[in-house]
């Protein structure tokens, strides 16, 4: 059974942080990888970071590299995303997914909001 619960959104002014964390369950030591991924109104689902569960490879897109770190603690089964310098249109719902069977994403938390506005 693959569950993911994501928590630390919030409120937050530009140019402020935030850190995401994302529990995870199930046998993560066999899963590829995770990611987080966001949705603003009116958009459409957007990857931010995935980092591989074995090795710790990370990757980001050009809109928040140098902003954003992933990272996994694998004892607690726990993976975060720590959000720096912050900008109003990082304002979304951001989603913790994993990718157990393959490299596609295939589980998915519930979201947390993130606003980011003074």
């Amino acid at each position: 059974q693959v569950q993911l619960v994501e928590s630390g959104g919030g409120l937050v002014q530009p140019g402020g942080s935030l850190r995401l964390s994302c529990a995870a369950s199930g046998r993560t030591f066999s899963w590829y990888g995770m990611g987080w991924f966001r949705q603003a109104p009116g958009k459409e689902r957007e990857f931010v970071a995935g980092i591989r569960w074995s090795g710790g490879g990370t990757f980001y897109p050009d809109s928040v590299k140098g902003r954003f770190t992933i990272s996994r603690d694998i004892a607690k089964n726990t993976v975060y995303l720590q959000m720096n310098s912050l900008k109003p249109e990082d304002t979304a719902v951001y989603y913790c997914a994993a990718a157990v069977a393959s490299y596609d994403y295939d589980y998915w938390g519930q979201g947390t909001q993130v606003t980011v506005s003074s």
